[in-house]
This record gives structure tokens, sequence and C-alpha cells, in this order.
């Protein structure tokens, strides 16, 4: 099936002549379909045995310079269009495929719409030490070798949707050659194939329907326009003969490297008043080239040539605001006119330069976007034909196949006043600088000519990179609907569905386990509270009282997260009591900055730490260094220190640096950690409830028999629970204050900023004091704060509630509770916490009276 992708830009609108007519008139070539194809095409005319004529896109990037939002909006647009069509889940297990040259960057562009999708590109430049992990042939390319190179083979190994780009879709060769390649290797259900025109004959496309039958795979379409060339017989001969007979007048005027006497109104602005021509011409006397130091993030890849991850995106995002305005401060004064002109298969990052720099240079300044290419093409200077001027020159970067032309296409008399050269540092070599080289070429029709080098990214691989064709690979995070009662995009749960199996024991039962050292309390799940109609009442009672202290709390600590610990961090909640936290989060930083976090759900457990495998998961798709841990609340800070140890054995086991073992917290009572939103000790609602305030996500499972080396910690999620389920109204309850308390919360960020936040781990000396003073002698059966008290009454077997004097409704549902349980509840002056539950020590069933209530010692 065909979707239209709208793009967030538009292409200039031809003006009087199409870019095409010229070809068009002379070949007997049609456009037949939408209304859209000649704003995005024109046509031109190559020497190659194979396809005479040459679609121009306006919109790639490649050979007609265009606005840099427009080159991107167009891409991201089409990778929208894909999330759509895929839904949220399928989306986040995509992986997009870009082809070389001329689609790496509009493939890139579709993965930064898609979502977090890893993207690669094929090459045809070999690195050594990289091993191939695919390859294909281009049949109407020139040069049609294609290479996949992944730095890790494990990235086109996944059985999730692969997105294949190419700005063009014509015969649909291309695309079967990659799959036929990729689905012996790595068989998948599904491939969507992405292109600005679909451009296929009715044949065509019906070889491609006939293909997906033939694997057993699902392959749909999605194209900006489409329709079809209409070709009249004897076009290649007739092509060939117009190609030779122009090269040959061009041959004795000079050579098409010169400016044309004109530039066509049809696509670009006029030059300045008065300049007939080129704007400048420098061919005598050739200026040096600038250059200009980017300060590229060290490791960061160049683009997606052995992959580009969501952490990579990430890096890119933060980094290029400062790139663009070193730009910006190298460009000459008074410079109104600037192309930022890529190299061959190095597109997007020039690209997003060149957006950067359009976005930071302002109205006066008209930024304008292109790239070299080895692809021969005639220059004809005509309005009604697509490349008006070409500038010729050897090949810079040592190319496996030898040395050859390459070519930049309507650059000489467009009326540049700058072009800012991005190219790798392979390709900055002294071919580069020569006197027939690329910078010489440039400096004889632009004033000033910029340099600016992007290091090559060669990744660090094993000496025999070899990968199973099938290696093992963790799964996708799991996502509502079908695990959980949150939607897809607030939350990917890093745990593996136990839904199925029977985990569930008797309180008093899993009580005396634990207790006995006969079960870890990770082992199984407590029976879940069905809570009374009263009870339910309290609920709902204290989230109309706190939403809005919640509120607060909730744009507090997110503020502090990002001017303290990444601009764009990806939210890690320990579940399930930090999931809600960090859905709300979540939230508030799309509310009040527009932003779109990741936020995943992993299991931590008292005494074997955290889910190592997640954290490779999250090591392999963002920067260790943005990860920021979210919980709802600290008690004595034994989950702080549990996440401190385990990430130190990690490291050690892994090697692997960069995860900061500090939690967020919505409140921390404890005084165990410096990011909060509050110290208060108050009632969070969603601590009382279990499964239905928190996505019907039971508590994580860790046992041997069901959690395998290389599996995530489990977890069931309550289905027929759905009919008591609470959590989107918490959530939703707690969102809609968020403008309420906007102005509460900048007041309130501001003192926190300016603050001594200093952990003084008061609530853990105060734990061990109730524990000697009662006799328990096991911290771990003091649970102080609010949440924790709630949770002893809800989980385990309760022995009694100590409660500060004075303490009002915060505590009232735990009063019912302990009624309901006959829990004493005992106010004790003094006390650093609003209440603290004391689980029976020394518990056994005999300790229970014959109604099931807890007993005194």
């Amino acid at each position: 099936m065909t979707e239209r992708a709208h793009a967030e830009g538009h292409a200039e609108e031809p003006v009087g002549v199409w870019s095409g007519s010229w070809v068009a008139e002379r070949l007997g070539v049609e456009l037949a379909g939408d209304e859209a194809l000649t704003g995005l095409l024109g046509l031109a005319l190559r020497r190659n045995p194979k396809r005479a004529h040459l679609l121009v896109s306006n919109v790639l990037g490649k050979h007609v310079p265009q606005s840099p939002s427009v080159v991107y909006g167009h891409g991201v647009a089409l990778g929208r269009r894909v999330r759509e069509l895929l839904g949220a889940d399928a989306a986040e297990r995509a992986v997009v495929l870009g082809y070389a040259e001329t689609a790496t960057g509009l493939g890139h562009s579709v993965a930064d719409g898609l979502g977090p999708a890893p993207y690669l590109h094929s090459t045809r430049r070999p690195v050594t030490g990289v091993a191939r992990a695919g390859g294909f042939e281009e049949s109407h390319s020139h040069a049609t070798s294609h290479l996949l190179l992944p730095a890790d083979p494990a990235l086109l190994a996944g059985d999730g949707p692969l997105v294949l780009v190419d700005d063009e879709f014509s015969t649909g060769n291309t695309v079967l050659n990659t799959v036929r390649d990729l689905h012996e290797r790595y068989p998948r259900e599904r491939y969507v194939v992405v292109a600005l025109v679909d451009m296929r004959s009715a044949a065509d496309a019906g070889r491609l329907e006939e293909f997906a039958r033939e694997i057993g795979a699902r392959v749909d379409l999605v194209a900006a326009a489409s329709g079809t060339v209409r070709l009249p017989d004897g076009v290649l001969e007739k092509g060939q003969a117009l190609v030779t007979r122009y090269e040959a007048e061009s041959a004795q005027a000079g050579g098409p490297s010169s400016a044309a006497p004109s530039w066509p109104v049809a696509r670009f602005p006029a030059p300045p008043e008065g300049v007939v021509g080129p704007a400048h011409d420098h061919r005598t006397h050739p200026r040096a080239t600038t250059p200009v130091d980017l300060r590229w993030p060290a490791g960061l890849p160049d683009g997606g040539r052995h992959g580009f991850t969501a952490a990579d995106r990430d890096r890119l995002e933060r980094a290029l605001p400062g790139m663009a305005a070193r730009i910006a401060e190298a460009l000459p004064a008074g410079a109104r006119r600037v192309l930022v002109l890529g190299f061959e298969e190095l597109m997007y990052a020039p690209l997003r330069l060149a957006r950067a720099l359009e976005q930071t240079a302002g109205d006066g300044v008209d930024v304008r976007y292109s790239t070299t290419t080895r692809s021969p093409v005639l220059a004809v200077d005509d309005p009604g034909y697509a490349i008006r001027t070409r500038l010729v020159f050897p090949a810079h970067d040592d190319p496996a196949d030898g040395p050859g032309e390459r070519y930049a296409y309507n650059v000489a008399g467009a009326g540049f006043d700058a072009v800012v050269a991005v190219v790798d540092s392979a390709a900055d070599t002294p071919a580069l600088h020569a006197p027939d080289g690329l910078a010489a070429r440039l400096a004889a029709h632009v004033p000033h000519v910029l340099l600016a080098v992007v290091p090559s990214y060669v990744p660090d691989v094993p000496p025999v990179p070899q990968a199973p064709e099938r290696p093992s690979m963790l799964p996708e995070p799991l996502r509502g609907p079908a695990f959980s009662s949150y939607a897809p995009d607030e939350v990917g749960w890093l745990l593996q569905d136990l839904s199925d199996v029977t985990l569930e024991a008797p309180t008093e039962e899993r009580e005396e386990a634990i207790q006995s050292g006969g079960a870890h309390y990770a082992e199984s799940l407590p029976v879940e509270y069905q809570p009374s109609e009263q009870y339910q009442e309290l609920f709902h009672a204290a989230l109309e009282a706190s939403a809005a202290r919640l509120a607060r709390a909730v744009g507090a600590v997110t503020e502090i997260v990002l001017a303290e610990r990444s601009p764009r961090p990806v939210l890690v909640s320990l579940a399930r009591a930090g999931t809600p936290v960090g859905v709300l989060m979540r939230r508030w930083a799309r509310y009040r900055h527009g932003l779109d976090l990741s936020h995943y759900a992993v299991s931590i457990v008292r005494g074997r730490g955290i889910d190592a495998n997640a954290l490779r998961w999250l090591a392999g798709h963002h920067d260790p260094a943005d990860v920021v841990f979210v919980d709802g609340w600290t008690g004595k800070g034994a989950i702080t220190r549990e996440l401190a140890a385990a990430l130190r054995d990690f490291e050690a086991s892994d090697g692997v640096t960069g995860f900061d073992p500090e939690i967020a917290v919505l409140a921390d009572p404890g005084s165990c950690v410096r990011t909060y939103g509050t110290r208060d000790d108050f009632l969070i609602p969603s601590a009382c409830l279990n499964s239905t305030v928190s996505g019907l996500v039971s508590r994580t499972v860790l046992r041997a028999d069901l959690v395998g080396p290389h599996d995530f910690h489990g977890a069931k999620f309550y289905r027929e629970l759905a009919g008591a389920d609470l959590s989107p109204a918490f959530l939703d309850a707690v969102s809609a204050c968020f403008p309420d308390v906007t102005d509460a919360v900048d007041t309130h960020v501001k003192d926190l900023l300016s603050a001594d936040r200093t952990p003084t781990w008061e609530g853990w000396a105060a734990v061990e004091r109730i524990s000697e003073e009662y006799g328990i002698h096991d911290v771990n059966l003091v649970k102080p704060g609010v949440g924790e008290t709630t949770r002893v009454m809800l989980r385990r077997v309760p022995w009694k509630v100590l409660a500060r004097a004075g303490a009002g409704a915060d505590l009232d549902h735990v009063r019912l509770l302990a009624e309901q349980r006959g829990v004493a509840v005992e106010e004790v002056d003094g006390l650093p916490y609003t209440c603290v539950g004391l689980i029976h020590p020394q518990y056994t069933r005999g300790a229970t009276g014959a109604d099931g209530k807890a007993v005194t010692l």
C-alpha cells in the first residue's frame, strides 16, 4: 500500500518554467501522476548505458541547493508517517537503512522522524577491520556495489521492521536486491520502503507484491508523491546522442565548470542586483580556504556508515548549536547567501549543520545545502533544465575503485557569498587542496570558501568481528497495551512478561519463607490487594487533595534533572514505584519544554542488584551518561545504596562506564539523594495501591528457573484488573495541575539550585535507632515514610505503625489499613518521618491469629 507524506517545509515552486521541460521536449519524456511531482523533480541527462535520464530532486539536497529546513523536513515527515503506519510498538523495534550515496541524509532524516530507531546506510567505501554484514547491487546506477558495514552486525539481526529509504523508487530492483540478501540472513515479518517519489510502473509495482508473497513478509510503501515516467521508444539512444553532442559543444566553449551566463529563476533567488551571471569570478586568483574547527564530539560517528544509535543522535543534538555558532563566527561579514556543501555519502552531518546555521544566522542570511557527487550529469544552461552548471574535480578520498571525476552541481553562478565545504577527515587529502581540486574549483566562483572537517568514524571492532546469523539478543522493551495499561510512548518495560506463570502466594507464607531464609522476596508475588469501597474513596480524596503538591514536586525534580544532569535525559524508572513518577516527569518535560524524552522501567532487587541485562540494553541504545534513574521516594536509602553497588559491579564486569548512581525522586524524606522534588514525607497516592495505580503491572520477579542469564527480570500484567485500573486517572489528575503550579515550580527550583542538598542520611540513622529500640535488630524490617509504610500494610505482615504525633490526613489510609488488619498505630514524638511501618519480626504463621490478623509479641 502507498501513503503520502507531507513535509514540514515546502520546496520552492517552479515559476513559469519547469526544470524538466528541456528534456521532456527533446526526448518525449513525461512525468505522469501527482501534481506535486513537477515541484519535487526536474529532469537532466547523463552518460549511462542503462538509463539516460535522471530525475533531479529539488528537495534532496544533492544536485540542487535547497533550504536545509526543506530538505530535513521532507525526511522527518516521511519518518513520522512510517511511525504512524507501524504503530509505536513496532516503530520502537525498527531499523532504518539508507542507500548510498544520494539517500544517506534522507534515510537519516527518516530515522529521526521515526523516533529512536538506529540507522545504517550502505557505502561504497570499504573500511579495514569492519566485517561486511551484507551487500547488494543497484541496477541503474553508475557505480553499483553497495556494502553494509555496521560496527555491530547484530544491528541487522533483529526481527523488527526494516525501513529501507531511497530518494526515488523506480524499478524496485535495488530494494529487491537488498531484501533478498538480508532476508536470507535475518528473516523478518515486515519491511517498509520509503522514497521521496514512487515512480514505478504498474508492472514493477506488481513485482514487489509478488516478491513479498514469495518471502512471506509484508512490504509497505511510503512516498511523498507518486507517478510514472513515460519513455518513448529509442529514448536511451536519443539521450546518449544528446549527451555526446552537448558535451562536445561544452568542451569547445571551455567546459561546463564555468559559471553559466544566467541563472534559472525557477528555483533560486536572483543574483544580487546589478549582477548578471556569476556573482563573483575569482578564477584567476582563487583564494585559500578558511578552516573552521567544529569541535566535533570525540567518538561521535560522522553518519550512518557503521550505524548511528539514539544515543549518538542525542549527542549530536546537544553539539549542533555550538558547531553552528562556530561556523557563523567564521563567515565573512556581510555574507547573505551561504551554501553548506556536503561530500558524497557525507550528507547528514552537513545537512544538520546547515539547518542549525540557518536557525542561528537569522532571517537576513539565506542558507542553502547540497552535496558533491560521483554521478556524472550533463550541464545545460537553460531554465528548463535541472543542472545549469557543474564543477569538475578529482576524487579526493582515495576511493577503493580508483581515481575518477567528482562533481558539484548548480554552485557556480548561484550568487553565493560563501561556501562551507564539509568533508570527513578521510577526504581531507592533498587532492582536495590541489590546483584542480574541489577547494580551488569553489574558490574560482565564490569569494569565500570555508572548510570544516568531520573526523572519519572508524569503529573499534574486535580482530574477528564475525557475528552469528542469529546472535543471542535482548528483546525490545515491552509496551502497552500488550503489557501494562500505559500508552506505548509513556514507558518501555525492560522486563519479560510472566503473566502466564502463577507466582502469587499468601502473604503469611511469603513472610515466613522470607524471614526464615528459605526464599527471597523477589521470587514470588503477594496476592493483589483488592481495595474496599471505603479505601478507594480515601484514594480519590487523597489524590484530589495532593495532586497540585505532587505536580509541584514533579516539575521541580524534572527541572533539576534538566539543569544538572542532561538537557535530554533518558529516564529509567525503578519498577514499579518509580514508573508513575517517570511518566509524570516525561509529561512535564513535554509540557514545559516540548521534549519527547525516552523512558524505560527496569528491575532492581534488594540484595540482588539492578538487572544487568537491562543496563546492557540501555548502554547499547543510549549514552549511559544521559541515563537518570528515577524512583518515587526514599525511605532509609537502601535502594540508593543497592544501585550504587550494582553499577560498580556492572562497570567491573562489562567495562561500561557513565551510568550515574544518583537517583532522582519525587520525595526524599530520608535525605538520601541530591535530586528531588521535596524532602517532605507526605502521601503520594500512587503508594496507596499496588498494580491498579501502576499500569496493572506487578512488582518485579527474579527467580532462577524463570530468569536465565540472558533474560530480563520478570513481571506480570494483570489484565483481569482493567475494570479497577486507576493508573490513567492518577497521571491525568496530576498532569492537569501543571499549568497551575508552573510559577511555584520556577520559584522552588531556584531555591533548590542554590541550596545545599548534600544527603545527610538522617533517615538511615533513625531506622537503625528504631530497629534497636523496638528489639527488631534488622533494618530491613523497618520501613520508614508514608509510601513504605503503605507497602508494608499491603504486601507484608505488619506488626505496628509508628506515627509522628499530630500527623493528619496523610495517614488516613494507613489508619484504615491498620484497622482492617488489626495493627496498632503508636504515636511517637520526634519521629523524622510522618510514619514508620514495622514488619512482624521473627514471623511464623503461628504468630497470626485465626482471623489472619497480626498479634503482638
